[in-house]
């Protein structure tokens, strides 16, 4: 029933919200202005980091500037991909930050606008630029995908909006649930539950991902050496960075096969 709901609603929306991501192809329904997304991501990073401010490692840490090397090398791949296929508005607004955490936890993200934070606790996993890259590329094409907007638009839907007037106005009326749904149509915090959509999301990040590090000059097959360490690491309790991004072996068939469709078409080239 709840699927029956969802689908008139999502409909509803179709002509108001439709979107087409310029990488893919893949059509979406976006309900709110990307600059709205990025202005709300700024305070929500701002207010992370002052949280966390005596865990920020300073750009003198070498593994801060290793994540800030890695980050500025994929943003440069990213906007020189974007150019060349005339899609440089996905990073209008954009303020790329990078900063790295120091805590266990195995987790690593991107806001909308290129607010990035990576977490010592899966830096310790990662033997090589290469695996820094495949994790950075995959959030970092979250962003450019607008998968952020896309899943709060759906939890919108889902709370019963029926228009982009009726958006804005639970928005005002709640904004602390708006900033919740933001945080966890990121990967911070619980999980949405969409899972029918996040299948799409996370092979869409997957692939755009493979692009940009391969762009970038790092080696878009070691994601698959990377994924089958992350699967290893999942246990009775998976680390949250599996909570919102799945890598079971069907994720990493995908990639595999993703890998050989992309070097046929020449979307990317095997190194060595």
């Amino acid at each position: 029933m709840k699927k029956l709901v969802f689908g008139i609603l999502a409909g509803s929306f179709l002509l108001i919200g439709c979107s087409k991501n310029p990488i893919t192809g893949r059509k979406q329904t976006l309900l709110f202005q990307e600059s709205e997304m990025i202005a709300m991501s700024d305070t929500a990073y701002e207010n992370f980091l002052r949280e966390n401010r005596n865990k920020v490692l300073p750009q003198t840490d070498p593994r801060a500037a290793k994540i800030t090397l890695i980050g500025n090398k994929l943003k440069v791949a990213v906007e020189k991909h974007l150019a060349n296929i005339g899609a440089s508005d996905r990073v209008e607004g954009f303020g790329w930050e990078y900063n790295t955490i120091e805590d266990p936890t195995v987790n690593a993200w991107c806001m909308p606008g290129g607010k990035i934070v990576f977490y010592t606790g899966i830096m310790q996993l990662m033997e090589t630029d290469d695996e820094i890259a495949v994790v950075m590329g995959h959030e970092i094409a979250h962003a450019i995908a607008r998968h952020g907007n896309e899943r709060m638009s759906q939890a919108y839907v889902l709370q019963g909006a029926t228009s982009v007037a009726q958006v804005a106005v639970m928005g005002e009326d709640d904004p602390s649930t708006k900033d919740a749904i933001l945080l966890q149509s990121i990967g911070i915090g619980g999980q949405l539950g969409i899972m029918s959509f996040g299948r799409k999301q996370e092979l869409e990040a997957d692939e755009m991902g493979l692009i940009f590090m391969n762009i970038a000059g790092y080696d878009p097959y070691q994601a698959i050496g990377f994924w089958k360490k992350m699967s290893e690491q999942g246990g009775v309790k998976p680390p949250e960075f599996l909570s919102t991004h799945p890598s079971d072996e069907r994720r990493i068939k995908e990639i595999e096969e993703l890998l050989i469709e992309m070097e046929i078409s020449g979307k990317l080239k095997k190194k060595g």
